[in-house]
């Protein structure tokens, strides 16, 4: 069994992982289409069902934002809620077992992003490929909070342990 240092240590680190992750995520819905404009200027380097998929994504975003820029305050919503998200992390950043409450609405959230994926995917003519690397965000976070969740229960072991 790992002592108490090691596990807080693990947690930290998994945590400040998750939520550089969320804000990674965050602070990239802001700037949409001068991505898509770099990544189309370099489609070269895409699988070519990739690529095309990114030249019509961009061409939409560029022609709505032309038109309509309003409907990308949508996506600095979803920015802002990515960020606003990771804030509620620094709960197990603080106090990792009083706060599994959180590592337990992430893991729960990750797992809801595949029926969006899948669902509102079809529905709005996602391509497959596109659905998956989307699921992937799903796959990668349950995996880190799992751990995070096991390193968790570990440290409320050794406390309670350490209290008797």
């Amino acid at each position: 069994m790992m002592n108490e240092h090691t596990l807080r240590r693990r947690i930290r680190a998994l945590v400040i992982l998750f939520i550089a992750g969320l804000v990674l995520s965050g602070l990239t819905a802001f700037p949409i289409e001068t991505q898509l404009a770099f990544a189309n200027r370099h489609l070269d380097v895409f699988p070519e069902a990739f690529g095309k998929w990114l030249a019509i994504v961009y061409e939409a975003v560029r022609e709505s934002n032309a038109r309509y820029p309003f409907l990308s305050y949508g996506t600095d919503w979803l920015g802002f809620a990515h960020l606003v998200i990771a804030v509620a992390f620094i709960g197990p950043l603080r106090d990792p077992v009083r706060n599994i409450w959180v590592i337990q609405f992430g893991m729960i959230a990750c797992l809801m992003v595949f029926p969006l994926a899948f669902i509102a995917g079809s529905i709005r003519g996602i391509p497959f490929f596109w659905q998956l690397i989307d699921c992937s965000f799903g796959v990668f976070g349950f995996a880190l909070l799992w751990v995070c969740y096991r390193n968790i229960s570990a440290l409320e072991q050794v406390l309670q342990e350490r209290s008797r």
